[in-house]
């Protein structure tokens, strides 16, 4: 089957429907023996911008054998500018290997050409919007494809804001023709550490635009001020909180590609398929009410 296409040429994003996994060097090996239990894995981009090595060696298994996606940390999608020879380094990638998806962070991480170790909040506002819709033009362009942008996870709000996070990414999808790739984690964990419903706040965004789910586990720390602060720790389990939300987004919009990030304190490989089994088992179910409904 041909990719298809936007109208001004580009390829569209397109998983295949069903659970991924990232994939970490140390778990190759037993991906490679449990090569049929997931169709898709995810790495990120900064992992394999060089020539060669291990890192590439992976890639073409994972291309020989599954979909592949690779998720961007580093653009800086939200910074002053973008980073040229950074984005030439991604571009190379992606042409080599040809992911079924890109995705990049709503976030920025460097500025005057300091890499900075984090995805750090954006003002929502007109002067934003259209920064970044520059920007995710730039790299899609570039890149000759469509590229999903996902909602951050984030700790502190900027009060200059005129508009909430679901109007900015709706109007971002709108005028930039990006995708969705909706964090139910990190919607999750936003909604609760400013005191908002996560289900109203998920249901502001433009789900139509969805072309991947993640999920993963959060982590809690309590403030200077005795108040509890989720953090996106991908550390653990997906939540049970998180879960009936992922449940309740499927129920509105079907089943979707869905990705399990799991990157600090890693379990063997066995215990995140567990993780897949229950995406499959979840995105199965939401199918077959969606197929008794109509």
């Amino acid at each position: 089957m041909m990719p298809l296409v936007d109208a001004r040429g580009r390829r569209a994003a397109g998983l295949p429907i069903g659970a991924g996994l990232g994939l970490k060097p140390q778990h190759l090996q037993d991906a490679r023996d449990d090569c049929g239990r997931c169709v898709f894995f995810e790495v990120h981009a900064e992992n394999h911008l060089g020539a060669g090595g291990p890192a590439h060696r992976m890639l073409e298994w994972i291309s020989a054998n599954h979909a592949l996606t690779i998720h961007g940390v580093g653009l800086s999608i939200g910074g002053a500018t973008l980073d040229a020879a950074h984005l030439e380094r991604v571009a190379t990638l992606v042409a080599r290997y040809q992911p079924a998806a890109f995705s990049e962070h709503l976030a920025w991480s460097s500025h005057a050409g300091e890499f900075l170790n984090d995805l750090l909040p954006l003002p929502y506002d007109e002067t934003t919007l259209a920064r970044v819709c520059r920007h995710i033009d730039q790299v899609q362009t570039r890149l000759g494809r469509q590229i999903l942008i996902e909602n951050p996870a984030t700790y502190v709000e900027f009060e200059s804001s005129t508009m909430s996070e679901g109007a900015f990414i709706s109007a971002l999808v709108a005028r930039s023709g990006c995708g969705l790739l909706l964090d139910v984690s990190n919607a999750f964990v936003s909604a609760n550490n400013h005191g908002r419903d996560p289900w109203a706040d998920i249901l502001a965004l433009p789900l139509h635009a969805v072309g991947e789910i993640h999920l993963a586990g959060f982590a809690t720390e309590i403030d200077d001020t005795g108040v509890a602060l989720l953090i996106d720790a991908h550390n653990g389990p997906v939540g049970d909180r998180v879960w009936a939300l992922y449940r309740k987004v499927l129920e509105r919009i079907g089943p979707r590609p869905t990705l399990i990030e799991w990157d600090n304190a890693l379990p063997g490989f066995d215990r995140l398929l567990q993780e897949a089994r229950r995406v499959d088992l979840t995105l199965a179910n939401a199918g077959r009410c969606r197929s008794d409904a109509a």
